[in-house]
């Protein structure tokens, strides 16, 4: 299966939901495209990988190199809703060590913004 991905934002951060597989070629190409492009808009990012069902290492380069670029532009980006199988890979890798993980995906939006739900969007 091919990733797919749709975006969404909750509390001013893009969320990228990715269903498939993260791996060498068009999936992976795709997603560093996709958010590169997002950063100049919204400079915080969540990938929600829930239903990621496989991952390579070209899929863990593309996660690295987007943290790095993210944090290049003074921004970040947050994993969320790992199944235990990408979980182990991502620990095994000690890619794990790199990122901040959430069981929720809006809980990781709200952690780039302490302030999202207690008051008006504007005086964030």
């Amino acid at each position: 299966m091919s990733l797919q991905m749709i975006t969404r934002t909750f509390a001013g951060v893009l969320i990228v939901e990715c269903n498939g597989r993260l791996v060498l070629g068009e999936e992976s190409a795709n997603l560093r495209h996709l958010v590169r492009d997002h950063l100049t808009e919204s400079k915080h990012v969540v990938l929600d990988l829930g239903k990621v069902s496989y991952i390579d290492s070209s899929g863990l380069g593309v996660l690295v190199g987007l943290y790095s670029t993210a944090t290049r532009v003074g921004g970040g980006i947050k994993l969320a809703n790992l199944n235990p199988g990408l979980e182990d890979i991502l620990q095994i890798t000690k890619v794990f060590t790199v990122f901040e993980v959430f069981e929720l995906a809006e809980d990781a939006a709200a952690a780039f913004n302490p302030l999202a739900g207690q008051s008006a969007p504007d005086e964030w």
